[in-house]
């Protein structure tokens, strides 16, 4: 099922989208169970916004192989976590701004957990059933502020940085998934997360053992081979196999 949240007549409502065609649902679905109501919009008419609004993003690099080995970098026993600020989040269709056009600024298109329950010091069979569903992330990173920094934090926290969106959908194989990113048109990133060096629920069990996730909580589970520079007017396309295209432009 494919959910998302959206705007319309400055009212922001809540809702399950089939073809082009939304039925808004009763409340949020992230805060619990919500049901259908009569109302239904047309997807042309209303605007999309992120399908959640996260308290905590977490990051994951270095988490297929082929990136790893075009950094230079070993590849991690354990999940690299990273932290970003809430406040980087924009929806699909929203301008990416670059703070400085003399930096690198990379994009990476991501498979997004997006999760459902508050969830700590889990146990990797029972990881997945805390997760609500899975979104599209696309990871805007300055390279030359992580190497200066040696930390991701700023080089990640931008306004416009973590592109999130347009749906979350809850029944998906996370673990066999293709996922690609188009740059004006052309293909970037091509993979599947069967190349996950860290699976979907190793990554769950990992991060609660540091923190507590509330529901709402995002994991931007890493990126494929093949990132690159953003400039002016480009448009990306991060796009997950049975969620849809994240498309942003930049500004």
């Amino acid at each position: 099922m494919k959910y998302v949240r959206f705007r319309k007549d400055d009212e922001v409502y809540f809702g399950v989208l089939k073809g082009d065609s939304i039925t808004q649902l009763d409340g949020d679905y992230i805060k619990g169970e919500t049901r259908p109501l009569s109302t239904e919009f047309a997807l042309g008419e209303v605007e999309v916004l992120t399908p959640v609004v996260p308290g905590q993003v977490i990051g994951i690099g270095l988490n297929y192989e082929l990136h790893a080995k075009e950094t230079g970098k070993p590849i991690p026993e354990e999940p690299m976590m990273f932290m970003a600020s809430p406040s980087a989040i924009v929806a699909h269709e929203t301008d990416i701004e670059l703070p400085s056009i003399d930096h690198r600024i990379d994009y990476e298109a991501e498979l997004v957990i997006v999760i459902g329950e508050e969830a700590k010091n889990l146990k990797k069979d029972e990881a997945l059933s805390y997760i609500f569903g899975y979104t599209v992330g696309n990871d805007v990173s300055d390279r030359d502020l992580q190497k200066k920094d040696g930390q991701f934090t700023r080089a990640k926290s931008f306004g416009t940085f973590k592109p999130l969106g347009p749906v979350i959908e809850t029944e998906l194989d996370p673990n066999n998934v293709p996922i690609q990113l188009k740059l004006n048109g052309e293909v970037k990133q091509k993979s599947n997360t069967n190349d996950l060096i860290h699976d979907i629920a190793e990554l769950v069990v990992k991060v609660t053992e540091v923190m507590t996730l509330m529901p709402g909580d995002v994991i931007y589970t890493g990126t494929p081979s093949g990132v690159g520079p953003l400039s002016p007017r480009d448009v990306v396309e991060a796009e997950v196999d049975g969620i849809g295209i994240l498309r942003n432009r930049v500004k």
